[in-house]
């Protein structure tokens, strides 16, 4: 069955160009022309990936990335007219798992949503049973891809997921922030890339959320990150 992809804009050239591209990969596309249409959606459809831009008439692209957030683990690429760094980090602090600057080379968003779906659910048809990380009470599952506090699941995004992951399954070793972009993103790091930073600050945010006062992922000042325990 093939992937399902929600793609959200308010210009209809650019809903209709996506489509274009997206069902010559063989992907099923469904379309919304804003945000408040795009939950609506989401409410009925099981959806694999979201498109979303984030200037749009009612609700932003920020604003519906926060709310699928709260209940949605699915990759989330937004697009936007704004190449200012600012917009990035902002959109990776609502949640999102990549970002595209308009215009855009529509094969380049073909390959940032393959590489997404593939590094998204390519572990659900993974069958190494042995994949399965507690850490006191979080338990990191990398076959369902979720992560656990008892019963409850924290509502990671996928490179949110990987990052931990990464670190819990080399416990003890330290991850420069360098390190952690190549092995997540799978893409050179320049030196001022502060994606990982801002990427370990949500992580963070999110744990303290469940689990109160205890830091799973300590900071080698100078150095980079590592979970130990």
């Amino acid at each position: 069955m093939s992937s399902k992809i929600l793609v959200v804009d308010d210009e209809k050239e650019i809903r209709n160009l996506i489509e274009i591209y997206l069902k010559n990969e063989g992907y099923t596309v469904i379309k919304a022309d804003n945000g408040e249409e795009a939950l609506k959606i989401l409410e009925k459809e099981e959806v694999q990936l979201i498109i979303l831009d984030i200037m749009m008439p009612k609700m932003d692209g920020m604003e519906v990335c926060r709310r699928v957030r709260e209940n949605l683990n699915i990759p989330i690429l937004m697009l936007s007219a704004k190449s200012e760094d600012m917009d990035k980090i902002q959109g990776i602090m609502t949640g999102a798992d990549d970002y595209l600057t308009k215009p855009f080379n529509p094969l380049e968003l073909s390959v940032r949503v393959k590489a997404l779906l593939r590094r998204a659910y390519y572990f659900n048809n993974n069958h190494d049973t042995n994949k399965i990380i507690n850490i006191e009470n979080l338990t990191i599952n990398k076959y369902e891809r979720t992560i656990k506090v008892e019963d409850n699941e924290i509502p990671f995004t996928s490179r949110e997921f990987d990052i931990i992951y990464l670190l819990a399954n080399n416990r003890g070793r330290v991850f420069s922030s360098e390190e952690i972009f190549t092995k997540v993103w799978k893409e050179d790091y320049f030196g001022s890339n502060n994606t990982v930073m801002v990427h370990m600050s949500r992580i963070r945010e999110k744990l303290e959320k469940y689990i109160t006062g205890n830091k799973i992922i300590q900071t080698v000042w100078g150095v980079g990150y590592k979970i130990e325990k």
